[in-house]
């Protein structure tokens, strides 16, 4: 696939920094190799966010207030999308921040980040991952990995259908201490109107934190006939989904077939929102996780993300 020649300059310029420099190098970053290319998956795309911008050829970064359909609170700006390494690890990361703002900008009280690779990179069937480091969700974030069919600009939400890999932030986390940093959704939505709308999903309790400043690998596996959810596959490789849909085949003459919506390259989809019907928070006054301790911001560290398809 062509990369552009701004992203070929600054990732070569980047190496000959590194090459060039007289101070001893300090500890590296776990590779980037995610579950890895087995049980027959080949890699076919990745991006590494290596260099400190964004591959154009790849991405598209929305700036909309519009809510994103579910009431959110935030205004989507390219300022909010960054490249930093985490201190504590040294992965290069695209970061996407959420913050609360002092004035309101175009009628929001918070700014945040959303990209997507619609028309520039989908695949039909595969292993999608990303390595992803979550903030701290409580009370009002909701981070999400997601995918939708490429197919959207023709006949839209939800004929394209969706498939969420991973949202965290649910208000139903939110009320037994403990579980909001554990507690996260996978699920699917299809029909052929916004008024037709069907949908499969399902809440897990993960184990551990998710939300413990720690890099978590989340994978969907998608088959001909069925699909999964993992949570750090690439350390449990025998680790039961989190989330699991079951994939009839596709019925024309039943348009509200689940299976119908599962029939075109599905292009990918990463965000930090801010309250909305997800956590359950339609004012500013409820959002407590962007406060006076966190600056009123936090965010979402993306490491990579890689896809693999079957040969």
């Amino acid at each position: 696939m062509k990369k552009n020649i701004k992203y070929i300059l600054g990732a070569v310029l980047v190496g000959l920094l590194g090459a060039c420099s007289s101070e001893p190098e300090g500890p590296s970053a776990p590779a980037q190799e995610g579950s890895g290319e087995k049980n027959g998956y080949v890699l076919v795309w990745e991006d590494t966010f290596d260099a400190p911008f964004l591959n154009e050829d790849y991405w598209n970064v929305e700036q909309n207030g519009d809510g994103g359909g579910n009431n959110e609170l935030q205004y989507y700006h390219a300022d909010n999308i960054t490249f930093e390494t985490d201190t504590s690890s040294m992965r290069k990361c695209l970061v996407i921040t959420a913050k609360r703002l002092d004035e309101p900008y175009r009628g929001k009280n918070f700014t945040s980040g959303r990209i997507n690779t619609k028309n520039k990179v989908a695949f039909q069937k595969g292993k999608f991952e990303a390595m992803i480091k979550l903030p701290d969700t409580y009370k009002g974030l909701w981070p999400a990995w997601w995918a939708m069919g490429n197919n959207f600009d023709q006949v839209g939400w939800p004929a394209c259908g969706e498939f969420d890999i991973l949202e965290m932030g649910h208000q139903n986390g939110f009320r037994i201490d403990g579980l909001y940093n554990r507690y996260l959704n996978g699920a699917f939505h299809w029909g052929p109107r916004w008024d037709r709308h069907a949908y499969h999903s399902y809440s897990y309790e993960n184990g551990y934190s998710l939300e413990d400043g720690e890099f978590h690998l989340f994978t969907w596996i998608w088959e001909d006939n069925h699909a999964a959810c993992y949570i750090d596959l690439h350390m449990f490789p025998n680790i039961e989904p989190y989330y699991e849909f079951e994939i009839p085949s596709p019925d024309p003459e039943d348009e509200m077939s689940a299976g119908n919506y599962l029939q075109v390259p599905y292009f990918v989809i990463l965000n930090l929102a801010v309250g909305g019907n997800f956590p359950g928070i339609y004012n500013a006054d409820g959002i407590t996780a962007l406060n006076e301790e966190n600056g009123y911001k936090a965010s979402m560290w993306i490491d990579y993300v890689r896809i693999y398809q079957k040969k």
